[in-house]
């Protein structure tokens, strides 16, 4: 620990740091898809194909401890991930209730990362747009 530093300075830095690794390569996931955008939405980057959100990053929000991607799921897929790996997937505030998943950043591999990333862009996506990437 730094002199002066308490521990929860020292907490945020790690998060901070932690956080910016993360958030490079979910850009890198994210912009790889068509008609990707990236804005701040409510104090976090925030990924959006056209004006809609598809994926909102998470850097310890509000103190949660969690450094993750909150994507939307088809439904029952929320439960199941969730059910299937706890320490990976959780059930965050406010878009929980709508069947959006959270994503531990540190315990998924960019190949299963890109997947959801990719399926929630799918769903929120006009389907014209989605049917050109379906294509591919």
């Amino acid at each position: 620990m730094v002199p002066g530093n308490t521990s929860a300075q020292t907490l945020t830095g790690t998060f901070m740091n932690n956080g910016e690794k993360h958030l490079r390569r979910l850009r890198r996931i994210c912009s790889a898809l068509p008609d990707t955008s990236e804005k701040l939405s409510h104090g976090e980057p925030t990924f959006f194909v056209r004006k809609k959100v598809f994926a909102m990053f998470s850097n310890n929000h509000h103190s949660d401890g969690h450094v993750s991607v909150l994507v939307p799921a088809p439904p029952g897929v929320q439960a199941m991930l969730i059910e299937a790996s706890p320490k990976k997937f959780y059930k965050p505030p406010y878009v929980g209730v709508r069947g959006w998943v959270g994503i531990e950043l540190a315990r998924i591999s960019d190949k299963e990362l890109t997947s959801h990333i990719r399926q929630a862009w799918l769903l929120i996506a006009p389907k014209t747009l989605a049917a050109k990437l379906q294509e591919k």
